[in-house]
């Protein structure tokens, strides 16, 4: 797609616009876009841009990590929540969108983990599994599963059934020991 204002340059920077329930859409170059930052200056100033620069991910994650206001979140204010380890304070992680080290994933989990299910309704990876990965993986997914099924099997009273869940999954648990 060319550039709107142009019509030479390819368009990169697109922009919609919503006023009073009326919808217009930009396609700009990077170079008009630049030169018409009076037009999407707006949009610049509510993602807190001092020029117009291509849309970062982390302004949207710091936008998503943003949760001080969700009812029902308790955790330390923002001031006093840092990594135990690298000391990063949280409130630089909602700035940047990145962690000092992997164990910031177990510093801030009590505020990841409502972003995450906000997001993805699950903290769990649920996804494919590689080839090369599957055997243990898929075995793993096969345990959880008979023990949901042998959960509802005990509850329904159906114990001649639940006594078979219980032995496929010994047997799949002797697997994974091998």
């Amino acid at each position: 797609m060319l550039c709107q204002r142009c019509q030479q340059r390819p368009a990169t920077v697109h922009f919609t616009q919503v006023i009073g329930g009326d919808k217009t859409e930009y396609h700009l170059c990077d170079q008009c876009a630049q030169e018409k930052g009076d037009l999407l200056s707006k949009a610049a100033q509510a993602f807190s841009f001092n020029s117009w620069n291509p849309f970062q991910f982390n302004q949207l994650l710091s936008g998503l990590l943003n949760m001080e206001s969700s009812p029902g979140f308790s955790s330390p204010p923002l001031t006093q929540l840092r990594c135990d380890h690298c000391g990063l304070p949280y409130s630089q992680f909602t700035k940047t969108g990145r962690f000092g080290c992997p164990h910031c994933y177990d510093s801030f989990e009590a505020r990841l983990e409502p972003m995450l299910r906000r997001i993805q309704s699950n903290t769990t990876h649920t996804g494919k599994v590689p080839l090369r990965a599957g055997g243990q993986v898929k075995v793993k997914k096969e345990l959880q599963r008979l023990r949901r099924e042998l959960q509802q099997a005990v509850s329904l009273e159906q114990f001649e059934h639940a006594a078979r869940l219980r032995d496929e999954i010994r047997r799949l648990e002797q697997q994974l020991e091998e």
